[in-house]
Parts: structure tokens; sequence; C-alpha cells
């Protein structure tokens, strides 16, 4: 399966479980986010509803009707003056990194922003140990801004967080 396979779209709610279950694979076996307890199905009806209604994208790839990765955009903070400041976030079902899909997805999560009239797209990347998501993002105009030193703990070591960001407009 390569991004070729992938179509993107908006998800909807019956995607929700997938999303659900990528997700939870993360929060239980990596640092990648910051969540300790994985976000149940009503959790993620409420995300999607709430970036939906904002007009902020929220995509799946899917590949023969399965999703095998989600992306969205999300408010970077919640103080009004952030509001044309979104924070991306791509995650790919177990096994499936390497073929392109998580660059279609950021690629589409990044037209889709610019379209809704946002201005600027900010990545924060837990250093997971490898440089993947670093690399992602570059390939797709972020530049590194900075580094966060031990803010979070999780699975008992203390970790980094990358900040990049890009222009939208």
């Amino acid at each position: 399966m390569t991004s070729s396979d992938a179509v993107i779209r908006a998800a909807v709610p019956a995607d929700l479980p997938a999303v659900t279950a990528i997700n939870a694979h993360y929060v239980a076996n990596t640092v990648i986010t910051f969540e300790e307890t994985p976000p149940t199905v009503a959790d993620w009806r409420a995300r999607l509803a709430d970036l939906t209604a904002r007009g902020f994208p929220f995509l799946v790839a899917d590949v023969g009707g399965e999703v095998a990765g989600y992306a969205y955009a999300g408010p970077w903070r919640p103080k009004p003056a952030y509001r044309y400041t979104v924070e991306d976030s791509v995650y790919l079902a177990p096994g499936l990194g390497g073929r392109g899909l998580g660059g279609a997805l950021l690629g589409a999560v990044i037209d889709g922003a610019t379209a809704a009239g946002l201005r600027r797209m900010v990545a924060v990347i837990a250093d997971a140990g490898d440089d993947r998501s670093i690399a992602l993002h570059r390939r797709h105009g972020f530049t590194e801004v900075g580094r966060l030193t031990e803010v979070g703990f999780k699975l008992g070591r203390w970790v980094d967080t990358t900040l990049m960001e890009r222009p939208l407009t």
C-alpha cells in the first residue's frame, strides 16, 4: 500500500472507531502523544464536531474502505488572539509508515487550513528517538523554531519537544 492507494477525505463519524484505535496504540505504546489515557469514540466525536464547526480540516486516509491514518488542524492555544494559528496532528495505523500516507495527509491538512483562511501552522514533535516526523514536516515547508527540554514525562522518561512552524498564506 502507498499514498497512491489512499483517498484523502474529510473524516465522518463512522471513521471514529478506527481513529480511536489508531490513537490508542500511540497513547499506550509511545511518547509521540502526551495523552496518557486514550480518548474514547465519544471524545473523538466531540473533537470532530468542534474542529469542523471551526472550519478546520479533520481528514482520514481511506485505503479500500479502511482508515489507514488521520490528520487534523486544531487550535494552537485557547486565547482568542491565537485564532489564526493551528497545530497539526498526523497519525498512521501501526506499520503503515514510510509509504507516503503521512505526507499525503499533512499536505491535505495544510491545504485545508490555508483554504480556511488560517495564517500559521505549528508542529509540536515529541522526541521519540527518531527524526521521521521532523523530516516529514521539513518536506512540507516547516522550519524548526525551538526545542523545549523535558516538558513531558511519559513511559518512565522525560521527553523533549521540537517546535516547528510554517506560514499558510
